[in-house]
């Protein structure tokens, strides 16, 4: 393909840069062949002219497509070089955060700088198991992809995590390790993986160090292996350590520490513990002030020395040893602190009693006058003598700094063998996997012996890298059959060559350390003369006689001479280390033991220590004097030889390479550095990693995956049936040269660049394609738009011409109308004006006349009515002044009587705030009113009456006004007479006058009356008036208050309705986490009994076979079991030391301390568990010596017995005590010896051990048959507390009873009356238990009315302190609660009642029935001897049919036989299809049925315990398989609700026919044995769960991710993801039809077992979970799944899943709303991702998934078209602001291992017990129908 066709107008390439690198830049127009320059505009919009290299003619790098960026492996991508890779990995790291990229078989790993939620134990599941090339890049893949190899291949691996300091190497190897821990657990129960965890700490305080590049750098390198035994679980670990930096230890640069341990010491100087050390802080010491940066931000050095000693706590590091460490390190810093005083310039000494050096002296136990001696001279021999010469100042400094390191490293070295001891396989290692942390390659502006030994490290490494690499790519060509080209690559055999060969650096390194002249210059001298001008990767700095260049694969590095020899040769004064040697301190000369061994060339590491290989191999015996030579062998020699076995190591295992990268180096969190990641890219090997695979065919695909995607360019004709034929003729045609492509087996490998070129065909042919329907729809729109405005155009022409016409008459039409408008409107006009003029004429004179007349008019009023003013002001004025004078006298009254009325109405207040008038105000509020009415009626009769009075008077006043004019009439008639009797008539007119004066005083007095009458009346009235608004007020206030009750009441309601709910939703939420944690307890029970199983069947197999008569069978284990109910776990437990004491052991095995700590945690339980026996036996105890109380007779014997019992108690305590004392015994043995050999067999401890179990087991035997027998007692008791005097008519049943003279009969009677009498009691029991809790509830209702009086008088109390309106609303609150809580307490006691009758009258009806029973058994039992002889005659008695009772019954001995063909060997599938469903269970309960039908206690614990021990046993045995665990999850629920059916509890009979109440269960209450059952099919259920979870697990990845169910929706991306053929297994391709078919198969299979519909829908609804957490899951960390056409996808599976659920009638089981996360997740790929409302939108729609889980399903966003367009990152920040209050988990992957709690609602059965048939296939032949 010609350069012409790849760089044409708008291709993208790369140009140099030298701020960032590579910048992105865009052709202008095509590039020709022979252009010397290319026309480009760089992305910010610049144009610039690139010129060509004249020489090379080379082009700049293009571009990679949009779509192929973030790659989750680099060598996918269609152009392999440097920028492509460098600009990948930007894109990653800070648009999707993601930190790990694969690079072939390398993960390149990016240093954040921050805490990422992505190593949990949720991720580590996720990625156990799966793939290498399936899951997004992550160092938990490499490590699954390590393990995953070691159990395949049974080969040795390693993993190699190398980089800069500060890139993660640590991290990312602790990470490593965490995961093998976690996915393989250990052997056994030592927690051996927490060990290796545990060194960690340990290794990072002793060997890590703060430098300006990192705040926990690794001073030194180490590689892991960690151990797996044949099951592929750690057993153990072994370290090795390369090249201590022992410099830092005396020396620090500029912001920079010494390591950690002298920290984390200086910060606990003031524990008591360290006061010895007299430390003080970081400081005062030399060692450690030197750089200036004692303290590193957010590590606290006192909590870090916690974790440290805790740390070699677990690893078996005791205290006393912890403080040897630490006194040595602590005479290291006082050592620093030494200081010399110079006596001339070759001799110095130190100051007398020098304060630092006394502590150095007292901590090491040595002499000071010796140490303070030796540091300032030195020993020289000679061949004939000895010399002590004094030292310089300056020699002394570096002998105290020498000797402090040497020391140090010894110390290092002492507790990595310490460490190695601790995590020591102690069984043989079948396997293990190394993971080596090392140094990077290192270049500094000074580089000095250390630099050069890591970059000759690395250069080995590399050397490995490049040939492992080579390989691998050589494997893959021969796997596919292609043709194999060799690949040209670098080779860093010559530059290891210059370093390591003969006469290499390090050997004229050695050879002039030798030299007793040696110095630097010289061996530069020497380099110079070597390899100067002859080796061409040896150069001579221009400037410098002192230093020299070697070209490293990575970049030139300058070495300074200066301080090599001094270095290499570590010289240490032979005098000072015997000093320490004769240290009284024991742990000081341990340090130096190891420097008299001989240290063998292949097997020394740098620092002179022996590492742990997997051989012992002896050394030779060592001849005098060659220990001397030994010793001085150099550091560099040392080196290489430890470098080399790690070589052959690494050679001999798999290696796995993880390169870190370090982004910047000012640790900014998501920073990358351009510059810096390109020098490390180098560096690392990742671009040769590039260039290798780009040299080759870097681009595979499948052939499917080609035409999947290439479909487009090829025609119909060109499709054949044979994809590969296909394939073949569609690339000879698109690609012309050959070289370009080759055919593999299943595979097309490309050359670089050719999969862009085919993108680009692709490309073009869709955008044609996408001009020519643009063209074509453009043209049809343009055409129907054009018809469409023709149309528009004539008719509106047609309405315009229109419109003109009929303007144009309308015009005509007007101008004729004005005319004759204009003629009648100038008449109107003329004719107007005329009659203006003369109506003006006339009003004129008419208002002139009418004015006039009006003045004249005006002027006679004026005068009239000012007449008439002057008399009515007048007399207003009077009248003003006497109503003035009469208010002011009514306004004096109106104030007395306010004066009088307020004093009556403040009386009438103070009445009324009493509650009391309250009340009788409410009360009697109308009665009071009718009282007022009855006296106004009563004052309006006074004042009839009176009215009466006035009209009598006025009739006498009248009758003898009459009589008075009669008489004067009369005197006038006799005038004439009296006229004679003058004197008469003056008394007469005397009297008249008299009368007169009489009458005027009654006409008085009536009007004073009247007045009277009526100002009563008007205050009556008045009065009435009054009281009508007063009680108009009271009446609205009591509406008022009325009103607020009811708001209030209403308010009361709603709130205690709404906290009603709440409360509801909250115990349920409440209820359902503690069903789950009750579940998870069962679950945890159920896998420890496993366990304990598992370690029984390996203590069997240790063991040999017993002698004869001493194994114990099953039978007899199962009756063990069954001796104890409710906790087989105890009677598993107690069953293992009875064995181990009964069978002879000749070989045992290791003591498993945690199996120890488990029994002792046993007995322990035991010892509460009967404890609480005790404490019921005391409180039964209390409660007979208080029925003895009331009882005046009762037996002795009870006395006697409760004596025994209670010395039974007491012995029991005092054995209690006597197994503790024995225990701790045991204990201080064991903690007083901890060596292997206290604990291996035979061993005294071992054998008191064994001793302990087998006492122990014994005791707990023996105390579980007393605490059987006391409970049997205490039943007894509680039977024989009961007066025996309820037998009525006890005299008649006598003579009865003399009169029966047969004793069979007798015997007969007395076992009725013995039936009787227990019924009687029974029900007399009952009777009294009633009773009791009435005077429970008795005292409880005493105790509820204190309460509510002392509750009253508080709201009492409250109310006197209340303002008189709050006190009455406080006081009818009050009321109205008081009386709504005694209408809900009569309602339950009148429930109460009711059930109580119920009972006692089913009760009655059953013992009436009994009673009647035994009395015709009495009657029939009567002997022929006893009846009159009668005559007899013949009777003919019918057969009547047999009526079954719903009983099966059978012999005692038969009762294993029925467990083991009804439970043990029965097949599911036959009973199912052919038997009704349940039928198991309907057996063993009509066998239960009775067993209680006759009384028999055992029998019914018997036949339960066996049933439940069978069905754990079938479950055991046969617990994989899905049939076998649904069918006795359906018969163990069927069983349960046949208990509770049968129970005779009320609330279980509702349902129930009289003929199924008559079968309830009679003598036993089996409510505890309910609950067991109840435990087991919780237990089953699990089980349940785990199988169909082990069953849809391979197919849910599979068939809802990545199998096309639409197919051609979901195209393959350009290059995906490059699947390593040692990672992918053979495995059967799972569809959507496949799991819909398994759902089916679980579904029939459920509903042919019988089980309940809602124990169906629980489990579909946690089959849909599964499905969902594990779809999902997946999803967030693949990045190949997050496409838009996924998300079409998975909502079309889920929509099948969904249609599957309304087929099944399962829509309200709740598994629907399991799958809303995933719903939600296929959704948010397929909205739309760009503006606020989008988010918006995401954010309302995507309430079911967490925060992190919808910014991480952006960030793995990928388009797989060109068209799609990747999520902008400001986009994912503005879902991250809109989101950042929502208050949910930060874990990013759902539980899949949850399981949903479940309930097992009551089913009743309408099936009949009595029509059951028993087939003869079960084998139960032995059992008979009653």
């Amino acid at each position: 393909m010609a350069a012409s066709e790849l760089y044409t107008k708008y291709a993208r390439v790369w140009i140099p840069d030298p701020e960032e690198v590579w910048k992105s830049a865009e052709l202008l127009k095509d590039y020709k062949p022979g252009d010397k320059v290319l026309q480009l505009r760089l992305e910010e919009g610049k144009d610039l002219e690139y010129c060509l290299d004249p020489k090379t003619k080379e082009l700049p790098p293009l571009r990679n497509p949009d779509i192929l960026v973030g790659e989750n492996d680099l060598t996918a991508l269609s152009y392999l070089h440097e920028p492509a890779v460098l600009h990948n990995l930007k894109v990653r790291f800070i648009d999707s955060k993601l930190i790990y990229t694969y690079c072939g078989i390398v993960l390149v790993a990016i240093n954040p700088y921050e805490q990422l939620p992505i190593y949990g134990e949720d991720i580590i599941n996720a990625y156990s198991g799966q793939n290498m090339g399936d899951m997004d890049p992550h160092i938990f893949a490499v490590a699954e992809e390590a393990y995953k190899q070691m159990a395949r291949d049974e080969r040795n691996q390693s993993i190699i995590v190398s980089g800069e300091s500060g890139a993660g190497k640590t991290v990312s190897a602790k990470y490593a390790m965490r995961y093998f821990a976690t996915v393989s657990g250990s052997a056994s129960e030592a927690n051996v993986e927490e060990k290796v965890l545990a060194s960690n700490p340990i290794m990072e305080s002793i060997g890590n160090a703060k430098t300006t590049r990192n705040d926990n750098s690794s001073r030194f390198g180490k590689y892991i292996e960690i151990g797996f035994d044949k099951r592929y679980r750690i057993i153990g670990a072994n370290m090795r350590t390369y090249l201590l930096e022992k410099s830092r230890v005396v020396f620090q640069a500029e912001e920079e520490r010494n390591y950690h341990i002298f920290y984390q010491l200086c910060a606990s100087a003031a524990l008591p513990e360290f006061k010895t050390l007299r430390l003080g802080d970081a400081n005062y010491f030399h060692y450690t002030k030197q750089g200036g940066s004692p303290v590193i931000d957010g590590v606290d050095d006192g909590k870090e020395m916690v974790n440290t000693r805790q740390a070699c706590t677990l690893l078996g590091i005791s205290d006393s040893y912890q403080m040897g460490i630490f006194r040595i390190l602590a005479g290291i810093l006082h050592l620093g602190n030494v200081e010399f005083v110079s006596r001339d310039s070759d001799s110095c000494i130190i100051p007398p009693k020098h304060e630092p050096l006394t502590i150095f002296c007292d901590l090491m136990g040595v002499e000071y006058e010796e140490m303070a001696h030796w540091l300032c001279h030195r020993k020289l021999a000679t061949a004939t003598e000895t010399y002590i010469k004094p030292i310089s100042k300056l020699h002394a400094i570096n002998a105290r700094d020498a000797l402090a390191k040497h020391i140090y490293a010894n110390l290092f070295n002492w507790i990595v063998d310490h460490v190695n001891k601790a995590l020591h396989a102690t069984v043989k290692q079948h396997s293990f996997i190394g993971v080596l942390d090392i140094y990077g390659f290192e270049t500094f502006e000074i580089n000095s012996f250390e630099q050069f030994c890591i970059n000759y490290a690395n250069e080995k490494l590399q050397q490995q890298f490049n040939m492992h690499v080579f390989k691998l790519e050589q494997e893959e060509y021969m796997k596919e059959q292609i043709p194999w080209t060799l690949i040209d690559f670098y080779d860093n055999q010559p530059c290891i060559n210059l370093i390591e060969a003969k006469m290499g650096v390090l050997d004229l390194l050695d050879e002039e350390c030798k030299m007793p002249k040696g110095s630097d210059d010289t061996w530069a001298q020497k380099l110079y003369n070597t390899h100067l001008n002859k080796c061409a990767l040896f150069e001579k700095p221009r400037l410098s006689n002192k230093a020299f260049i070697i070209k490293h694969f990575a970049d030139k590095v300058e070495y300074q001479c200066e301080g090599f020899l001094e270095k290499n040769k570590d010289t240490v004064y032979e005098e000072q280390i015997k000093v320490l040697k004769s240290s009284k301190f024991k742990l000081l000369p341990e340090l130096f033991q190891d420097e008299e061994k001989v240290i063998s060339p292949t097997s020394a590491t740098p620092s002179g220590r022996v590492p742990l290989s997997r051989m012992a191999v002896k050394p030779a015996k060592a001849r005098p004097g060659q220990a001397s030579k030994e010793h001085k062998k150099t550091v560099g020699h040392q080196f290489r030889n430890s470098l080399h076995l790690l070589m052959e190591t690494l050679n001999a295992t798999t290696p796995h390479y993880v390169r870190c990268i370090k982004p910047n180096d000012f640790k900014f969190p998501f920073t990358f550095d351009e510059k810096r990641a390109v020098q490390q890219l180098r560096a690392c090997g990742v671009l040769e990693t590039i260039r290798i695979s780009a040299a080759g065919f870097p681009s595979r695909w499948t052939y499917q995956e080609f035409f999947s995607r290439y479909r487009v360019l090829m025609k119909q004709k060109d499709v054949l049936s044979d994809r590969k034929q296909t394939c073949k003729n569609v690339l000879e045609k698109l690609i012309l040269d050959k070289d370009k492509y080759q055919f593999g087996k299943t595979k097309i490998f490309f050359r670089a660049g050719q999969v862009a070129y085919l993108e680009k065909i692709r490309a073009d042919k869709l955008r044609a394609a996408c001009i020519r329907i643009q063209k074509t729809i453009r043209g049809w729109l343009t055409r129907k738009k054009f018809v469409r405005m023709r149309r528009a155009a004539v008719t509106i022409q047609r309405h315009v011409r229109g419109h003109q016409a009929r303007c144009y008459a309308k015009f005509l039409r007007r101008t004729r109308a004005a005319i004759t408008i204009q003629k009648f409107q100038r008449m109107y006009v003329v004719r107007k004006r005329y009659l203006c003029m003369r109506a003006a004429t006339v009003a004129l004179q008419a208002l002139l006349r009418g004015y006039m007349a009006r003045n004249k008019y005006q002027m006679m009023l004026r005068e009239h009515k000012s007449i008439i003013i002057q008399k009515h002001v007048r007399g207003w004025l009077a009248r003003v002044h006497y109503h003035r004078v009469l208010k002011a006298i009514v306004y004096l009254q109106c104030c007395y009587r306010r004066m009088m009325a307020k004093r009556e109405l403040k009386k009438l207040k103070i009445e009324a705030r009493s509650v009391e008038r309250y009340k009788k105000l409410h009360i009697g509020l109308e009665n009071k009113i009718m009282q007022l009415q009855r006296k106004i009626d009563e004052q309006n009769k006074e004042y009839k009456s009176l009215l009466e009075k006035l009209s009598s008077l006025e009739i006498t006043y009248t009758t003898e006004t009459e009589k008075l004019r009669s008489d004067v009439e009369r005197l006038r008639m006799s005038e004439e007479e009296a006229k004679n009797a003058t004197n008469r008539v003056l008394s007469l007119q005397e009297e008249i006058a008299k009368l007169q004066k009489e009458l005027q005083q009654t006409q008085s007095e009536k009007k004073t009356i009247e007045e009277r009458a009526d100002k009563y009346k008007h205050e009556t009235e008045q009065l009435v008036s009054e009281l009508k608004e007063q009680n108009t007020s009271l009446k609205a206030e009591k509406e008022e208050l009325n009103r607020r009750i009811h708001d209030q009441e209403r308010e009361i309601t709603e709130t205690m309705e709404k906290k009603f709910l709440e409360e509801t939703k909250q115990l349920e939420l409440d209820l359902n986490d503690e069903r789950l944690r009750y579940q998870n307890l069962l679950n945890e029970f159920s896998r420890l009994e496993e366990r304990y199983d598992d370690l029984k069947d390996e203590m069997n197999l240790m063991v040999t076979i017993p002698k004869p008569g001493h194994k114990r069978t099953d039978s007899t284990h199962s009756s063990n079991e069954s001796e104890y109910t409710f906790s087989s776990e105890i009677t598993e437990a107690e069953d293992l030391p009875v064995r181990m004491e009964q069978e002879p052991i000749e070989k045992k095995a290791p003591l498993d301390m945690s199996l120890f700590l488990k029994l002792q945690k046993r007995v322990t339980e035991l010892e509460q568990e009967k404890q609480s026996l005790q404490d019921e036996l005391d409180r039964k105890e209390e409660q007979a010596l208080r029925a003895k109380a009331k009882e005046e007779k009762r037996p002795q014997i009870r006395g006697a017995e409760l004596e025994y019992e209670s010395l039974k108690r007491q012995e029991l305590e005092s054995e209690n005590k006597k197994l503790k004392n024995e225990l701790n015994e045991l204990q201080k043995a064991l903690t007083e010896t901890r060596s292997p050999e206290v604990t291996a067999p035979g061993a005294p401890a071992y054998r008191v051990l064994l001793d302990q179990l087998t006492s122990v087991s014994e005791e707990l035997e023996v105390r579980k048959e007393e605490v059987l027998i006391l409970r049997s007692q205490l039943v007894s008791q509680k039977e024989a507390i009961q007066p025996k005097n309820t037998m009525t008519d006890s005299t008649i049943l006598l003579e009865d009873v003399q009169k029966m003279k047969d004793k069979g009969e007798i015997a007969q009677a007395y076992i009725g009356l013995k039936e009787t009498n227990r019924l009687l009691e029974s029900q007399l029991q009952s009777q009294k238990k009633s009773h009791e809790n009435e005077l429970e509830s008795l005292r409880g209702e005493i105790q509820s009315l204190k309460e509510e009086n002392n509750r009253q008088q508080q709201l009492l109390a409250q109310n006197l302190q209340l303002p008189p309106e709050a006190r009455i609303e406080a006081s009818l609150q009050h009321e109205i609660t008081r009386l709504t809580n005694e209408n809900l307490d009569l309602m339950e006691q009148l429930e109460k009642q009711d059930k109580t009758v119920r009972k006692l009258k089913k009760q009655l009806k059953v013992f009436a029935k009994k009673i009647g029973e035994l009395e015709v058994g009495q009657m029939e039992n009567i002997s022929p001897g006893q009846i009159i002889d009668e005559p007899i005659r013949p009777v003919n008695i019918p057969r009547k049919e047999k009526d079954f009772q719903g009983m099966l019954e059978y012999k005692k001995e038969d009762e294993q036989k029925l467990v083991k063909n009804l439970i043990l060997e029965l097949k599911p599938r036959g009973v199912a299809v052919n038997l009704i469903p349940g039928l198991p269970a309907y057996i063993l309960f009509m066998c239960v049925r009775h067993a209680d039908y006759l009384n028999d206690d055992q029998k019914v614990r018997s036949l339960l315990t066996s049933t439940i021990n069978g069905i754990k046993k079938v479950l055991k045995k046969r617990g994989d398989d899905f049939e076998t665990v649904s069918f006795w999850l359906s018969n163990t629920c069927r069983f349960l609700h046949c208990l509770k059916q049968y129970s005779g509890e009320e609330g279980f009979m509702k349902h129930n026919t009289p003929r199924q109440n008559e079968h309830c269960l009679t003598n036993f209450d089996l409510a505890e044995y309910r609950q067991v059952l109840s435990d087991l099919a919780i237990q089953i259920y699990q089980q349940l769960v785990r199988v169909l979870e082990n069953v849809l697990q391979p197919m849910i990845v599979s068939g809802m991710l990545e199998h096309e169910t639409i197919q051609g929706v979901s195209g393959v991306k350009p290059t995906g993801l490059r699947k390593r053929t040692s990672s992918i297994a053979d495995e059967g391709t799972y569809t959507l039809d496949s799991i819909i078919r398994q759902l089916n198969s679980f579904h029939s299979v459920m509903c042919q077992h019988g089980m309940d519909p809602e124990l169906i829908k629980q489990v579909v609804k946690q089959m849909f979970y599964i499905i969902g957490a594990v779809t999902l899951n997946n999803l967030l960390l693949r990045k190949d799944m997050c496409s838009w056409s996924k998300g079409m996808q998975i909502r079309y599976n889920v929509s099948q899943l969904e249609e599957w659920l309304r087929d099944k009638n399962l829509m309200n089981s709740g598994a629907k709303e399991t799958l809303e996360p995933l719903i939600q997740a296929a959704q948010l790929l397929q909205v739309k991702k760009k503006t606020d409302e989008d988010a918006e939108a995401i954010c309302s729609m995507c309430n079911a998934l967490t925060t992190a889980q919808i910014v991480k399903v952006l960030n793995l966003y990928t388009p797989i078209n060109e068209f799609e367009e990747r999520v902008l990152v400001s986009f994912i920040r503005t879902i991250q602001m809109r989101l950042r209050d929502r208050k949910d988990s930060p874990q990013l992957l759902m539980d899949a291992k949850h399981i949903f709690p479940v309930t097992f609602p009551f089913n009743p059965s309408s099936l009949a017990l009595e029509t059951i048939q028993i087939p003869a296939s079960l084998g139960l032949g032995f059992i008979s129908r009653v």
